[in-house]
């Protein structure tokens, strides 16, 4: 008895579910009659819009990749690529009859249905349309909404109508080249594995095209179960579940009893410590090539708005401004300054192309690479763009006063500035402010000797007169954008702090404090090389851009809303700043650095000490390259900085300056870019 009411209740079951996925599309009228019908029409067809996600590809700028990112690894195919070895493998285990039905198998449903009521082994009854639909809705229109996903994969009525219907629909507006086509590319494997072009290269490091019978096989056998099925985690089941595709593609006659024996006899063949995957960051990217490439995913949401998400899954390229040759020369001048694994010791370096209508960022590199190993000298953070250095880049703010003391009238080159070995100086209602110079310096000096050799007394005496609103609004104006909207700390600042320094951006903090053009405030190494490209362009800022070009999937240019570049100071102003820059090289701080590096070419230079020597700085241009390179303290305890070899913290009877640590590797990158000269 329990038999008969087992059977009656299954094939109701059955016929109610065939029929509905049935009405109105195939059958007609006469078999979806009544309630059944009216169950059917109740139920839409869900709705399989969304775009699948897509890899991003990061390039240099000769469109060679550098990164990729992603949410899904995925490599899309089309219906021409996909080899008739996969095609017999997939339909051969999965859907024998998906050439032939109309996006259901109604024969193999209630066969499943009638096995599983019954307590047999599990059986999906599911045509490959079908599968389509189901893992279309999982991975892509609700990958981000684990309920949505949930109700996806629920083993209820409502959803194998819905994902029937939706079958029935997409099978008569759709090629069966396309349908499974589409299958291939969106159903999931294991590792953020996606599709079936993804898979054969991490799995087997080939090309879809390239896949042999046995791996072609594996592939198809994974679909059912991609965790039961891991050739890592679960070699031998994978190669059982492999052997009965092949025995599948044999009963179907994709290919001979003899061919899937010989195949069964192979190994499973996967690479070794596989799934091989790249990096979803930029920092699978080469050690020269991490910071610009992340730089340019963060400018790249700051001009088109696009998100983390978007990126991830959009299928962009993004060819950067990233010149390699540049970039290796830059990379080699800061590892042989400060090796990668130095503690407590970084050194940034960043490059920019002059120019009137664009700055293009050719290198950002350091020292460090980015990453997570701190062990192994890699930072998280993008010590190169953002204010990250704490200790400031010293004298070579000493630009900024005097730019702002050209363009006022107060001083040109040969303007003689009082110098005393020491000085107090007190801007209108604030408190002395006392200065010392380090070494002997002629009293009176010119502006002109000021910024090669670089006291102390002469330029706080100089910013006093010229006025701090005036130096600060020169130094957002040149460059220092960013640098002068966060706080003292090189933050975001911090609205309801009591404390200044934490509270208000350094564009206000320092209006009262003359110690801003001794530099000794957090600063951003990319936009020091950027106050570089501004005096080298005549004056005129533009954004430090390192986007060339985006497009997205199909190919379509992705419009740039980048800012406009500005006439920052006048030529005049420029040209003379520029003039008076010159003399650093050959008889200023960075002379003898210059003459060891053998460097006789024209050229501007200045350097930075804090007074401690935790951070030391260079700031220079050549041969259209504006370059800043910054070497400072970065380990949990700070300390001075000594010269080496190897750069490094402790302490020694003098610290490191700007010219014998900060200007070496300049010179040294340089010199491999333009040659001795």
């Amino acid at each position: 008895m329990r038999g008969l009411v087992r059977l009656a209740g299954s094939c109701l079951l059955a016929g109610v579910l065939v029929a509905a996925l049935l009405a109105p599309f195939v059958v007609g009228s006469g078999l979806a009659a009544g309630k059944v019908a009216s169950t059917a029409a109740s139920i839409s067809p869900a709705s399989l819009d969304g775009q699948t996600p897509l890899v991003t590809t990061v390039t240099d700028r000769n469109g060679t990749p550098i990164a990729t990112i992603f949410d899904q690894y995925r490599l899309p195919l089309t219906a021409k690529q996909v080899p008739n070895t996969l095609k017999a493998a997939i339909t051969s285990i999965e859907d024998r009859h998906f050439y032939t039905e109309h996006g259901i198998d109604p024969a193999a449903m209630l066969r499943a249905l009638l096995n599983n009521l019954d307590g047999g082994p599990t059986q999906g009854g599911s045509t490959i349309t079908q599968q389509l639909v189901k893992n279309y809705l999982i991975n892509v229109v609700d990958r981000n909404d684990p309920q949505a996903q949930a109700a996806d994969r629920a083993d209820t009525l409502t959803r194998k109508i819905r994902e029937a219907r939706s079958a029935v629909e997409l099978d008569g507006s759709t090629s069966k080249d396309d349908i499974l086509t589409d299958y291939l590319n969106v159903v999931e494997f294991t590792g953020r594995v996606y599709g079936a072009a993804a898979a054969a290269q991490a799995y087997f490091g080939v090309s879809v095209d390239k896949l042999d019978i046995q791996q072609a096989a594996m592939l198809a056998g994974m679909v059912n179960n991609p965790t039961l099925y891991d050739p890592y985690a679960h070699p031998q089941a994978t190669l059982d579940r492999r052997d009965d595709v092949l025995d599948a593609m044999a009963e179907t006659r994709s290919i001979t009893a003899q061919a899937a024996a010989e195949a069964k006899r192979t190994p499973l063949g996967v690479l070794p410590d596989g799934p091989r995957v790249p990096a979803s960051t930029c920092a699978g990217a080469a050690p020269d090539a991490g910071f610009l490439c992340q730089y340019a995913l963060t400018y790249l949401h700051s001009v088109t708005g696009l998100s983390g998400d978007q990126i991830a899954t959009g299928g962009y390229t993004i060819r950067t401004t990233l010149d390699p040759a540049v970039s290796q020369a830059a990379k080699n001048a800061v590892d042989a300054n400060v090796p990668t694994r130095q503690d407590g010791v970084a050194n940034t370096m960043a490059i920019i192309a002059p120019g009137t209508d664009r700055h293009e960022v050719l290198a950002m590199v350091a020292n460090r690479n980015l990453g997570t190993d701190a062990s192994r000298g890699e930072t998280s953070s993008n010590i190169v763009a953002e204010v990250s250095d704490p200790f400031g880049a010293g004298s070579v703010f000493k630009i900024f006063t005097s730019a702002a003391a050209v363009e006022s009238g107060a001083a040109n080159l040969d303007t003689p500035l009082p110098n005393p070995s020491t000085g107090c100086f007190a801007l209108s209602g604030s408190r002395c402010y006392t200065v010392h110079n380090d070494g002997n310096y002629p009293d009176p000096i010119t502006l002109a000797d000021g910024l090669a050799t670089s006291p102390n007394t002469a330029f706080v005496g100089l910013e006093t007169k010229v006025g701090m609103p005036a130096v600060l609004d020169m130094a957002n104006r040149l460059g220092l954008r960013t640098t002068l909207a966060t706080n003292d700390a090189g933050k975001t600042p911090d609205t309801s702090s009591d404390d200044p320094q934490r509270g208000e951006p350094q564009s206000r903090y320092f209006l009262d404090k003359p110690s801003f053009t001794l530099g000794n405030s957090p600063v951003s190494p990319l936009e020091l090389a950027n106050v570089s490209a501004t005096l080298m362009s005549g004056g005129t800022w533009c954004p430090p851009d390192p986007l060339r070009s985006v497009t997205d999937r199909f190919g379509k240019p992705v419009a740039l809303r980048t800012q406009a570049c500005a006439q920052a100071v006048s030529p005049d102003v420029a040209n003379t700043v520029v003039e008076g820059l010159r003399k650093d090289t050959t008889d200023g701080t960075s002379a003898a650095a210059a003459r060891d590096a053998g460097w006789t070419r024209p050229g501007i230079g200045k350097t930075g000490t804090t007074q401690t020597s935790e951070s030391v700085a260079f700031v220079g241009g050549a041969g259209g390259y504006a370059v800043s390179s910054l070497v400072f303290a970065d380990g949990s305890a700070p300390g001075t900085l000594c010269p080496g070899p190897p750069v490094h913290i402790g302490s020694c009877g003098h610290g490191a300056f700007g010219g014998t640590v900060a200007a070496p590797p300049y010179f040294r990158a340089l010199n491999t870019l333009l040659g001795r000269s």
